[in-house]
């Protein structure tokens, strides 16, 4: 039995890379573009949306 080749866009240019052992910066297609994407959450041009509460001192503690 035949396995295609898996393959996926790049995040970052949209270039499409295999997704294999061989490619150690996957899904990214390169160093450059693994690091632009690092770069981007390190300067905080992406965000993770949270909703936050009138009151921080009201809100229940984080589960431990």
């Amino acid at each position: 039995m035949s396995r295609g080749v898996t393959r996926v866009r790049c995040p970052q240019c949209g270039v499409e890379s295999e997704w294999n052992a061989a490619n150690p910066f996957r899904p990214f297609c390169s160093e450059r573009c693994k690091l632009i994407d690092l770069g981007a959450w390190a300067s905080e041009s992406y965000r993770v949306p949270v909703q936050e509460t009138k009151d921080p001192l009201s809100a229940p503690p984080p589960d431990e």
